[in-house]
C-alpha cells in the first residue's frame, strides 16, 4: 500500500513539474521514487520519510545549479537587461553631482550616471553599461578612444 502512496506522490510532483517547467518539484519526485523503492523493499515509514527528505535535498543542492545552467544556457536577455555590458556613446556630459548625463545606444537616448560619483565623463566618450537603476543606466568610462 505504501509504495502506491509514494508513486502517487511521484506522479503528482511530475505533473506539477510538467505544468510549471520550473525545475522545482522534479527533485522531490526523485526523493519520492527512492522512498517508493524503499517501501517496496520493506523499509519502515520513518526510513521512507528520511530517504525522501535526504534524497530530495541532495538532488536540490547538487544537481539544480548544473541543470539551471544547462537549461538557461540559451536564454537571451531581453529589453533593458540586454544592455548590461554593452558600449554606449555619451551625448551629454555625465556629472552625478549636477545630475546630468545622457548616452545613446541602439539609437535610443538614456539618462546616465557614472559608477563613480566624483567622475565626470565628457561628451562623445565611449562608456560601458554596468547596471540599470530604474530608468537610468549606470556606466563606466572605457579605455576605447
Amino acid at each position: 500500500m505504501q509504495p502506491l502512496i509514494w508513486l502517487g506522490i511521484l506522479a503528482a510532483l511530475l505533473f506539477i513539474e510538467a505544468i510549471t517547467a520550473g525545475l522545482t518539484t522534479i527533485w522531490f519526485a526523485g526523493g519520492a521514487l527512492i522512498a517508493a523503492i524503499a517501501s517496496y523493499a520493506g523499509a519502515n515509514l520513518t526510513i521512507q520519510i528520511l530517504l525522501f527528505l535526504c534524497v530530495s535535498v541532495v538532488l536540490l543542492i547538487f544537481t539544480r545549479p548544473v541543470a539551471m545552467r544547462y537549461f538557461n544556457k540559451e536564454t537571451v536577455q531581453t529589453n533593458a537587461n540586454s544592455l548590461i555590458g554593452k558600449k554606449a556613446v555619451v551625448i551629454q556630459e555625465i556629472d552625478n553631482l549636477a545630475q546630468t548625463g545622457q548616452v545613446r545606444i541602439n539609437d535610443i537616448e538614456w539618462t546616465a550616471r557614472s559608477v563613480d560619483d566624483e567622475a565626470k565623463i565628457e561628451k562623445d566618450t565611449i562608456v560601458e553599461i554596468r547596471e540599470i537603476q530604474g530608468v537610468k543606466l549606470i556606466v563606466r568610462k572605457t579605455d576605447q578612444p
